[in-house]
């Protein structure tokens, strides 16, 4: 099998009660969090107060940067203090974010409030794969994960292509403000249903009113057991490697989907449906991934080649149509996306788990980074149809690293044995950080 199920298979007598409770605070957490209706015009709006592509480039940088700045700090806090404390903190900083680009247009606002948007991004990122997984794991059903999130991948997804169809009449009638009122509506009920998630922690979670000295010794040692488990793992570090590549090329070109409408002709009220055809797409890829799963690596790495070439050919189809071969490279590139996220939180054996989730996050902010600087740049030279199809490459290369995988197995002897040494490692790093808390 390309991914392997989790560790820890579920129990008949797990507790599907409380199991299904998790499920269900989960899903509604996902798609509040993306029934955002500014999403699929607010490339527009930049554009319609002046700023040209590569000053949007920059704002997406910005947005990149900070998560980039804040990635790892707040997987170390999720790790040290409350994971569901930053699930909450997470939309509200969204929310400030939207409130500022409808109330003050203008460059200055657009970047702070991505600003505020990347920051809740961040703190949200490895806080909940790490409080679901774990809270599975504690109810005897974390072999459950994968499935738990591509359903949530899905609603999110479902709620995007909702707030889609929904962005465009919602323009007509109030404008970007009225988009930005209920954008910033949903992040507030995002963070009300943050408060209701459980969380059950394996020792007691350092106290934030601690001294600045012993925070800080905790901190390190937090980090310390994440990052001794990434070096001593190689099943850690090749999915942690996957997932960053797989993610970053198609997160990044999703930026870029509403501008390509516009050089392909289509209106501002047109716009949220082509991004709808896509993200119809993504929502599939989600529902798809538990049986992703179970393919080896060469049949990976076939469809991932196919999906490349597929957005290539829609990208460049020079028609509106083309939107629908793009849905379907998007679906590939999701449904991948979430198979490699269950891949590393299987592969994960100590408690810094959301440390390392936000280590994987960090490699995509860096990749995300560079992405929107070569982006920015070429875009003063070639239209957006060319670029998208010139980003299909990196999957080709994703494609041949995987056709080039031995067997499609993942449960190999010497992988078992780094990753037994890994876990006795951070163990003891975790001893040591449970002794200043």
């Amino acid at each position: 099998m390309l991914f392997p199920t989790s560790r820890v298979p579920a129990r008949a007598d797990a507790p599907c009660r409380r199991v299904r409770r998790l499920e269900r605070k989960l899903l509604v957490y996902a798609g509040l969090e993306d029934l955002i209706l500014l999403y699929p015009v607010y490339a527009v709006l930049f554009a319609e107060h002046g700023l040209s592509t590569a000053e949007i480039s920059s704002l997406f940088a910005i947005w990149s940067l900070t998560g980039l700045l804040v990635e790892v700090p707040s997987g170390i806090w999720a790790d040290a203090v409350s994971r569901r404390a930053l699930l909450i903190a997470g939309p509200l900083l969204s929310a400030a974010g939207f409130a500022l680009w409808v109330l003050l247009p203008s460059y200055a606002a657009f970047a702070s409030g991505f600003v505020l948007w990347g920051t809740g991004g961040a703190l949200r990122s490895g806080a909940m794969e790490a409080l679901v997984y774990e809270e599975l794991d504690r109810l005897g059903a974390a072999s459950r994960y994968i499935r738990l999130m591509g359903r949530a991948a899905a609603v999110s997804m479902a709620a995007t292509a909702v707030a889609t169809a929904a962005a465009g009449p919602v323009f007509a009638v109030g404008g970007y403000g009225a988009l930005g009122v209920a954008s910033v509506a949903a992040c507030l009920l995002c963070a009300l249903t943050a408060a209701a998630l459980p969380e059950h922690r394996d020792g007691s979670p350092g106290d934030p009113a601690d001294g600045a000295d012993r925070r800080r010794a905790r901190y390190a040692g937090t980090l310390t057991a994440g990052l001794r488990e990434v070096r001593g793992s190689r099943s850690v570090r090749n999915a942690l490697v996957m997932a960053v590549v797989l993610s970053t090329v198609w997160g990044a070109l999703d930026e870029y989907i509403p501008l390509l409408a516009t050089e392909l002709g289509a209106s501002t009220q047109e716009v949220p449906f082509l991004v709808l055809v896509v993200w119809a797409g993504v929502t599939m890829g989600s529902l798809l991934a538990e049986r992703a799963g179970a393919l080896s690596a060469r049949a990976m790495a076939a469809v991932v080649a196919t999906a490349g070439a597929v957005m290539a050919a829609g990208a460049l189809s020079g028609t509106t149509a083309g939107f629908a071969l793009l849905g379907l490279a998007f679906l590939v590139f999701q449904m991948a996306d979430v198979v490699a996220d269950a891949r590393l939180q299987s592969a994960i054996t100590g408690t810094s788990r959301a440390t390392v989730t936000s280590l994987a996050g960090l490699g995509t902010g860096v990749a995300t980074l560079m992405m929107y600087a070569a982006y920015g740049a070429a875009s003063r030279h070639t239209g957006h149809g060319l670029l998208f199809a010139l980003f299909a490459v990196p999957y080709l290369g994703v494609a041949l690293a995987l056709a080039r995988r031995p067997s499609g197995r993942a449960d190999d002897p010497a992988e078992a044995a780094e990753a037994a040494e890994a876990a006795e490692a951070a163990e003891a790093a975790e001893i040591n950080v449970k002794r200043l808390q």
